[in-house]
């Protein structure tokens, strides 16, 4: 027993091979972090896609003149997807509302959807007054709304969650946007 005290005591004095156990024992670490740091980046970035390409369609319809139909709609999930890079299921929901200054309340003209979402009811926008802008009298926005599911590539304490974005534009070039099922 008093050999095994000795040679432990020596064994901790000595300074040859310090450093090999230094980076044994923190290399786990810097890979961990390497690892959050990255999944971070990529969960910024697919945020910044998603809400880029939602912009971009909110834009590109609302600078249509003529009735955009089923067809228009899935073209633009398509481009969704093709912006967005992503893996996963994604979803679409373009609206167009109306403001009624004597009732203070936002009413939908029509809503259309693509994927698993439900189109809006006036209802359901009638008090949206923190979400829409101030506009005046029968004035009309076009909304569009985006999701898509998102699952970190690696496993560091980011979470797998669905990725909403909401944007809306006042028509450009028509005093609305119109909705043909044709």
């Amino acid at each position: 027993m008093h050999r095994l005290l000795t040679a432990l005591t020596r064994f901790s004095r000595r300074e040859e091979g310090s450093i090999t156990l230094e980076t044994v024992i923190i290399m786990p670490v810097i890979f961990f972090a390497y690892l959050s740091m990255y999944s971070i980046f990529d969960a910024y970035r697919m945020y910044n896609l998603n809400q880029t390409a939602t912009y971009t369609i909110g834009d590109a319809i609302s600078r249509e003149t003529q009735a955009i139909d089923p067809d228009y709609l899935a073209g633009m999930q398509g481009l969704f997807e093709y912006m967005t890079r992503g893996q996963g299921k994604t979803a679409l929901r373009v609206t167009s509302i109306w403001y009624d200054e004597p009732n203070d309340r936002y009413h939908v003209d029509w809503s259309q959807v693509r994927g698993w979402v439900t189109p809006l009811t006036s209802f359901q926008v009638r008090n949206w007054h923190n979400k829409l802008p101030v506009m005046p009298n029968k004035e009309r926005v076009t909304l569009v709304e985006t999701w898509r599911d998102f699952d970190p590539l690696f496993k560091t304490g980011l979470e797998q969650r669905e990725i909403h974005n909401f944007a809306f534009t006042r028509p450009r070039y028509a005093p609305r946007t119109v909705w043909s099922d044709s």
